[in-house]
């Protein structure tokens, strides 16, 4: 009776492994059309048009700071010397306990103004407002700590842009990015959100805010969230766009329009997942409302962020993710299995429900089947051997596919000798990284269902500046 209930589970998770890695390879085929279609489209020399254009809508970048002394002159520098004709850039210090605030009074030459603006979406009291004296559109916003939610909300008020972009404190921007990002918007006024490619920074040489030099980590924890991140943007969200059903934008970097983040209330203080949630409620608002609900990901433009080097934070931070995934799902389920969504109805919110959420408890339950049947003798090595290909080879084929992918077409590849130590943490990820992140991921739906909603803490390392001649010819133009 024993070994059949093992046989059966093992089989049943196999059969929903092949559903997972099917649907991910058409995922994967649709990047591939979408990749070919965005490179027809030429928008580089969209970007440069754009720079001469008197219309271009007015960008405000949001970037909210809480304790982030360590990295905020660098991202801040590097938000200064973005290219975009009619851009503001507000910083909002989060009631920080470090001195972030005065290392940007110092940097910048902050004056202290007046704090009057217009209060559309709810957020903590501002405590001051400051203007650079020596940068013209640079704002930042002194104000309680509020988590941020609470802060891209107050910037949201002191916005004066058309279009909203929010980051993290500690991302570093590619120069042209926001030119590319804000083309959706140009070409389509449905378009509400738009999401860009994020990459590992940790390993990469930054000077005056900017990444100069690329390379592939010696280090096993950012070398495989290197891939991971690879993976997950290049194919996993631009296949959405050929489906119509994406519901992500990384809150390290974002543009929404901002008419319709007000209109929709702003940022949840109550949620870990503030980015995913606001991108539901605005795609669902839309369809309700018969208006613009159109989300999309952008692939040209780039950020960089800085990922855990340590196993304990980044726990922290996958269970934190799995928590706020969790809660946007229920408060959302209303949409699961709901024409009136139509795709995203039928197929983005089931996926995540059932891959996203229940695949951390499928995955492990299969697993522990598998080898309590092998343990029994209930299954034979032949069928052991194609249940880790399915459930681990195939998805190895889906990362190279996506390293590839990267190779053939951004305009920062990695270099050839960087592949071999890439190729080595794709192998690597499956073997007790991807363990560790479902056990992380359990644990964060368990948290969520015994309660837990704050937001946690994420130290960091800083960027790792050039030395000496190390910038060498894969230095960035």
């Amino acid at each position: 009776m024993v070994a059949l209930l093992l046989v059966t589970v093992s089989k049943c998770v196999l059969v929903f492994f092949i559903i997972c890695n099917g649907f991910q390879t058409v995922l994967l085929v649709g990047a591939l059309r979408e990749m070919v279609r965005h490179l027809r489209t030429n928008w580089s020399e969209g970007a440069h048009r754009l720079l001469s254009l008197e219309a271009t809508p007015r960008v405000t970048v949001l970037a909210p700071a809480f304790n982030e002394a360590v990295t905020a002159a660098a991202s801040v520098r590097s938000l200064l010397t973005l290219h975009y004709p009619n851009l503001e850039v507000v910083v909002i210090n989060d009631g920080s306990t470090d001195d972030t605030l005065e290392i940007l009074k110092g940097e910048f030459d902050l004056s202290e103004v007046s704090p009057s603006f217009p209060t559309a979406v709810e957020s903590k009291p501002v405590v001051g407002l400051y203007r650079s004296t020596r940068h013209r559109g640079l704002v930042v916003l002194d104000k309680v700590n509020g988590g941020k939610a609470d802060s891209l909300n107050a910037g949201l008020n002191v916005a004066t842009g058309e279009l909203v972009c929010a980051i993290d404190a500690d991302t570093l921007i590619e120069p042209a990015a926001l030119l590319r990002i804000v083309r959706p918007f140009l070409t389509d006024d449905a378009t509400v959100a738009a999401g860009a490619t994020i990459r590992v920074v940790n390993d990469a040489t930054v000077r005056d805010g900017r990444v100069v030099a690329v390379r592939a980590s010696t280090r096993a924890l950012p070398g495989i969230q290197t891939v991971e991140y690879l993976r997950s943007f290049l194919f996993g969200r631009l296949g959405w766009n050929t489906i119509g059903g994406n519901l992500i934008v990384s809150g390290a970097f974002g543009m929404f329009r901002r008419s319709a983040m007000i209109d929709t209330g702003g940022y949840r203080h109550d949620t870990v997942g503030e980015d995913m949630e606001l991108v539901v409620r605005l795609r669902r608002s839309g369809v309700r409302q018969r208006g613009p609900s159109k989300v999309v990901f952008v692939p040209d433009p780039v950020a960089w962020t800085e990922v855990p080097e340590s196993l304990p934070v980044l726990a922290r931070q996958r269970e934190r993710w799995q928590r706020g995934l969790t809660d946007v799902l229920w408060r959302h389920r209303g949409m699961l299995f709901n024409p009136r969504y139509g795709r995203i109805g039928w197929v983005a919110m089931p996926y995540f429900w059932i891959v996203e959420l229940m695949g951390p408890a499928v995955e492990a339950l299969g697993l522990v089947a598998m080898v309590l049947a092998l343990a029994f003798g209930a299954v034979n090595m032949p069928f052991a051997v194609l249940f880790l290909l399915v459930a681990y080879g195939w998805g190895l084929l889906l990362t190279l596919s996506s390293l590839l992918l990267h190779q053939a077409t951004a305009e920062e590849p990695f270099q050839a000798s960087d592949l071999p130590a890439l190729i080595g943490w794709s192998l690597a990820e499956n073997l007790g990284y991807r363990q560790l992140t479902v056990a992380w991921r359990l644990k964060g739906t368990w948290r969520y269902l015994r309660g837990r909603r704050d937001w946690g803490t994420m130290s960091r390392t800083g960027f790792r500046p050039p030395t000496g001649s190390e910038v060498d010819h894969r230095e960035i133009a």
